[in-house]
């Protein structure tokens, strides 16, 4: 769907794109078949999407999925949606006018009746870190979540050791995301300010006890607490810990005290969690 028949069509309802809620709407058919592709779904597969806006991507994933659950905030787009949709003859979407975030885990799985789900969304900037938080630390996340976000979001999650933050920790404790493609912001309307990216987030299988999962993030908070500082002064302070035991808890764990958090791997963290006797 071109520019000019997004605009059109929104001016037929009546509709204008609210910055508010961070409407950008994708016009590119080349990236719509990366992102399908990517999805690489078949009519067996149950598809989540949260801001699905005009159906752009909602009829084209109807087409390739057995049902697609379509959550739009907007109640007006929400009309927009299932008109367009009713064109069209699609009858295997299910839409639901809630916000994403206010959405519990249980009204999730019963829309789903406990099968396994795939989600993918071109979300708002404002909302990636909450979802992808919100459904990574689900019992029964997705089986992956082929997203479209912020360039420098995507790039941040999928750092390396050396350029990590507590988002790419966060994500990569949970999951393993990559980087897809880059997506010029010629390929939206209205036009965004910056450029995006298809980032594809698999959760991994293994679960991690809720005990060990919370002293992970605190440490880890600790760590990041001042990116620019030293670990040792991070991790003392913060965990109330003497300086020495601190030095010695770091260097049993072949980490340098003078180190900076962005420095460690997950797996760095996961052993220093192991090995956090002090209390």
């Amino acid at each position: 769907m071109s520019v000019k028949n997004v605009e059109n069509l929104l001016k037929n309802y009546g509709i204008r794109p609210s910055k508010k809620l961070g409407q950008n709407f994708l016009v590119d058919e080349k990236t719509f078949d990366k992102i399908l592709k990517t999805a690489d779904l078949s009519k067996n597969d149950i598809v989540l999407e949260i801001g699905p806006g005009i159906g752009n991507l909602t009829a084209k994933l109807a087409k390739k999925a057995k049902k697609v659950l379509a959550i739009e905030k907007d109640k007006k787009m929400c009309e927009v949606l299932k008109k367009e949709l009713k064109k069209q003859n699609i009858e295997n979407v299910q839409i639901i006018n809630k916000d994403i975030l206010k959405i519990n885990y249980d009204s999730i799985i019963k829309w789903f009746n406990g099968c396994d789900y795939e989600l993918v969304a071109n979300l708002p900037y404002y909302i990636t870190s909450a979802v992808i938080r919100k459904f990574l630390e689900f019992k029964k996340p997705p089986e992956s979540m082929i997203l479209m976000i912020q360039k420098e979001v995507a790039q941040r999650i999928c750092a390396k050791p050396g350029k990590m933050s507590l988002l790419a920790v966060s994500v990569q404790f949970y999951a393993k995301p990559k980087i897809i493609s880059y997506v010029s912001k010629k390929s939206f309307w209205p036009e965004p300010k910056v450029d995006s990216s298809i980032i594809r987030i698999i959760p991994l299988k293994i679960k991690f006890s809720k005990k060990f999962t919370e002293k992970f993030f605190k440490i880890v908070k600790a760590g990041f607490s001042h990116p620019r500082k030293q670990l040792i002064n991070n991790l003392a302070k913060e965990l109330k810990l003497e300086k020495e035991k601190t030095r010695q808890w770091l260097l049993k764990n072949k980490i340098q005290p003078s180190q900076r958090a962005e420095t460690l791997s997950v797996d760095n963290w996961k052993r220093l969690t192991k090995s956090f006797k002090i209390q």
